[in-house]
This record gives C-alpha cells, sequence and structure tokens, in this order.
C-alpha cells in the first residue's frame, strides 16, 4: 500500500490527515491488530469490540479529552472512517457503553494489547542499561543553574527565559 497525501477538488475531505496518514499506516503494518484480543462480551451490530476499541484511540490522537467530544470532532469525519474502511465513526454513547462492558479480564487483555503495540517502539527497551538512564519531568519552565547537572537550556513556548551566568 503506498500512502499519498493530494489536493482534490471535492470541498472538504478531512481536517485530520495526518491522522489519516498515521491510520494508513497502522493498517499496513497491521500494528493494532492485538486489539482484537480483548473479547468484549457485546453484541456486534455496525462495529466490532477492536473497532470501536481503535475509534477511542484514534479520538485521543485527534484531541478530544472525552469521549463526549466524539460527536462534534469525528462523527462527521467520514473520510477519516473510510481509511479504516468503516462508513462512520461509531457515536460516543455507543463508545462508552462498550468500555463500560469492559470486565476485568478485558482490562487484563487490554493491558496486554497495548504492551504488545507500544513495546516494539519502545526506546526504553533498547537502553544501554550500563549507563544511566535521564528523565526530565520538569515542565514547569523555571530557570535552573548553570551548575545543574545535565542541564541544559530548553523552550517553553511564549516564555523568554535568560540564560544564567553565560
Amino acid at each position: 500500500m503506498t500512502i499519498e497525501i493530494s489536493f482534490t477538488d471535492e470541498l472538504t475531505n478531512t481536517r485530520y490527515a495526518p491522522l489519516a496518514v498515521l491510520s494508513a499506516h497502522y493498517q499496513q503494518n497491521r500494528a493494532l491488530q492485538p486489539l482484537e484480543e480483548v473479547a468484549i462480551p457485546m453484541k456486534v451490530r455496525d462495529f466490532r469490540a477492536a473497532d470501536k476499541l481503535t475509534q477511542v484511540l484514534l479520538s485521543i490522537l485527534a484531541g478530544c479529552t472525552t469521549l463526549s467530544e466524539v460527536n462534534q470532532k469525528l462523527r462527521m469525519e467520514n473520510m477519516l472512517a473510510s481509511v479504516w474502511e468503516w462508513p462512520r465513526f461509531a457515536d460516543q454513547s455507543s463508545l462508552s457503553r462498550t468500555l463500560d462492558l469492559l470486565t476485568q479480564t478485558n482490562l487484563v487483555q487490554l493491558r496486554q494489547s497495548t504492551a504488545a503495540i507500544c513495546e516494539p517502539h519502545s526506546q526504553v527497551r533498547r537502553h544501554d542499561w550500563r549507563g544511566y538512564l535521564w528523565l526530565d519531568f520538569d515542565l514547569t519552565g523555571l530557570p535552573c543553574s548553570p551548575k545543574a547537572e545535565e542541564s541544559q537550556k530548553g523552550y517553553f513556548a511564549d516564555k523568554k527565559t535568560a540564560v544564567v551566568g553565560s
């Protein structure tokens, strides 16, 4: 499958073109195939359980902070849905009901599935553990001393921080 982005004569396509390309990449590499292992006991009408779990993931990637935003952001995105060979995206209430059906066993399956999806891309798993792994979780944007171990000047949007001691 060749992924191609181009202009069309149609009035609208999708405002999530990067997500459409990422979706095509996921499909080509069957990256989300482990979600098929989550056996949610539900009646299948328009979407399988794995389809709905995929749609929840896509809603996160599209910037939805809650499932209630799915109807406003993704519901009308038929072109993006067609990348996954769906006629449309599921309603947010349908996605919520599916998540409500998750049992403890399903949660274990979901945890294993997401681990199987993430592990091949994990840089931590490929880290040379003979040395240190530096993690910096300080997102405050406060300037640090030039004498701080491994300190570097960073970038914070709309903040001008002077380099101390330079």
